[in-house]
């Protein structure tokens, strides 16, 4: 699966990111931010078909994917809120569409709600957006990221494709869980994967929580019913708290939504845009 490839890259102060654009130029943009741990591989189909009329950029997170990772990287919710405010910068969007899965949900929360990235509407799809979150295991390798650091190569590939697999309610083909453990499968990426654990951190979420109310831009909340990391209750809630929010429960998905129900995902954001002013 090599036909999804990150041409361009943008110096962040959490390291290189890998990005690209598809769809027509003169497009209405939307940004896809993906989740932990994830990358922009997820949004593939989604994003290949809303670029039948949008223009969509895509990346990886500093730490992610095909982007930088190394030692001492801060790939906290923080870096990445700021990293993406400046992203959105060098692209010279103004006011996109953008649409968030998971820990992306967060960091596009912080850019907008801490950092004035300013957006057309925003999309969270299954967000990581209220506390408390992080699965036991979540926690227990947060806790003893150290110790996961030095499992044996093999043993750390088959924690990491089980977890990923975790997040999928009818089960991952097996080259698209290829896909998704290969950035965390050699010595870089495996101490990469712990790290990005050890960062993540509730507070960062708290921060902005109690400004969901104050959010006066066109929200939609997209949940998979299936979703076995965040509970669809979780998605209720989130559309409590912002104004004018709207619940989409999407069955037969679990938290992986972007690859479990591509085509109903994609009805449901094309629906949301074409209806932002």
């Amino acid at each position: 699966m090599t036909d999804w490839q990150l041409r361009e890259s943008f110096s962040s102060t959490s390291g290189t990111v890998r990005w690209d654009r598809l769809g027509p130029e003169g497009g209405e943009p939307v940004v896809l931010l993906h989740g932990t741990p994830f990358s922009s591989f997820v949004w593939r189909d989604v994003a290949r078909a809303l670029a039948q009329q949008y223009r969509v950029f895509v990346w990886d997170m500093p730490g992610y994917g095909v982007s930088e990772k190394h030692e001492g990287q801060d790939v906290s919710l923080d870096a990445q809120g700021r990293v993406f405010t400046r992203l959105l910068d060098h692209w010279g969007l103004a006011e996109p569409a953008v649409v968030a899965h998971d820990f992306g949900g967060a960091v596009a929360l912080r850019a907008h709600l801490l950092h004035g990235a300013a957006y057309r509407g925003l999309a969270l799809v299954d967000p990581v957006a209220l506390a408390p979150w992080g699965s036991p295991f979540f926690r227990l390798v947060g806790r003893n990221s150290e110790v996961f650091e030095q499992l044996p190569p093999a043993l750390h590939r088959a924690l990491v494709r089980e977890y990923v697999g975790s997040a999928s309610f009818p089960g991952l083909r097996s080259d698209v869980a290829d896909r998704l453990v290969a950035p965390w499968s050699d010595e870089e990426g495996q101490a990469a994967f712990y790290r990005q654990i050890a960062q993540a951190d509730q507070r960062y979420t708290d921060e902005v929580q109690g400004l969901y109310p104050r959010i006066g831009l066109p929200v939609a909340v997209c949940w998979g019913a299936e979703d076995t990391w965040i509970p669809v209750a979780k998605g209720h809630e989130l559309a409590s708290l912002v104004p004018g929010a709207a619940l989409t429960v999407i069955p037969d998905a679990g938290h992986l939504v972007p690859l479990d129900a591509p085509a109903t995902l994609t009805a449901s954001l094309l629906a949301f845009l074409r209806d932002l002013p």
